[in-house]
């Protein structure tokens, strides 16, 4: 008696028809990357529309935030050094949090936005939440994990990304 391995239930091609799970299994990032994409984009925007956040000292700005995460920190010099220039960190992590924002947001280059958004987690993660107690109750660290599945998977559905590989698919006579 032989036996054989039935391979036809999955469908792993994304351009491919299916029942319910194989849909929900080619669209279970995008839930993920429309909350990061457009929470990313926010506090983006937040900082740079916050005058007392631009600036070096005073109620709610980013050096004063800095000055007093500085010794609960994980890494007490890369607080200094965005202590060098308070203002200069504050601009970049906000425009950076922009470019991940949009970057996921409209599935651009999706894997270096998601990268990009795990290092902002992980360096506000290892700096201000640092000395969340318990540790759960810091959300750097969370989000660290929720870019975890964009780094190793994209955005291979409704994306920018998508479109410019079928783009070049079509160009290379339906190869790659």
């Amino acid at each position: 008696m032989t036996h054989s391995m039935r391979t036809d239930t999955h469908s792993p091609h994304f351009g491919e028809g299916g029942g319910w799970r194989d849909n929900a299994t080619r669209y279970a990032l995008l839930p993920l990357r429309i909350f990061l994409g457009v929470t990313f984009i926010y506090a983006g925007l937040d900082k740079l529309t916050d005058s007392a956040f631009m600036r070096d000292s005073g109620a709610g700005s980013i050096g004063d935030m800095m000055r007093a995460v500085r010794d609960s920190s994980a890494i007490p010099a890369l607080v200094d050094l965005s202590l060098k220039s308070p203002v200069g960190f504050g601009y970049a992590i906000a425009f950076g949090e922009l470019a991940v924002g949009i970057g996921t947001l409209l599935g651009l280059l999706a894997r270096l936005a998601a990268l990009g958004g795990a290092l902002i987690s992980l360096s506000l993660w290892l700096t201000v939440s640092w000395a969340s107690d318990p540790y759960y109750y810091g959300n750097d660290l969370a989000y660290l994990m929720a870019w975890t599945p964009l780094v190793l998977a994209g955005a291979p559905l409704l994306s920018l990304d998508a479109a410019l590989r079928s783009r070049r698919r079509q160009r290379s006579g339906g190869y790659r």
